[in-house]
């Protein structure tokens, strides 16, 4: 068994895993960790929020929150991880690119120091586009949630 294939089988990814199949680095790398993935179906990303990310420097002095847009970019990444794992070998060569978002709504501040649980659940998947729904929870209670879209591109 050659180390990708091991990659197509788990059910859990890593950080190297995930850089494998997205392309996004620091500073907008914004899932750490992939666990409970069903192909075709759902997947929950694992971002552990810390003080150390540039955004904080900003947004707010004196009170760091992680902005909302940032929190939906987790999100997206978590869903482009559970295209190209869901597609396999014929992901190869492509990437996801968000599209749209809809309904998105901020409950509760992230705040450095959190591990946020984003999960992601396939709504539609039509040709090259595919719909999601998505939560954030830390500790247990939703922080935010949206309905969103990406595009599947060579």
């Amino acid at each position: 068994m050659t180390e990708n294939s091991s990659v197509d089988t788990a059910d859990t990814l890593d950080i190297l895993q995930v850089m494998e199949m997205i392309p996004h680095r620091y500073p907008l790398l914004l899932v750490d960790r992939l666990v409970d993935i069903v192909p075709g179906v759902s997947a929950t990303g694992i971002k552990n929020v810390t003080m150390n990310e540039p955004q904080f420097q900003g947004h707010f002095p004196g009170r760091p929150i992680m902005p909302g847009v940032m929190i939906v970019e987790s999100m997206a990444q978590t869903a482009g991880v559970l295209v190209i794992k869901t597609l396999g070998a014929e992901s190869q060569g492509k990437q996801v690119l968000f599209m749209s978002i809809d309904n998105a709504r901020f409950r509760k501040p992230v705040t450095p120091g959190d591990t946020m649980h984003v999960h992601v659940h396939v709504k539609q998947s039509r040709g090259v586009v595919w719909r999601f729904s998505g939560e954030a929870h830390v500790d247990g209670k939703k922080v935010a949630e949206a309905d969103f879209s990406a595009m599947i591109v060579n």
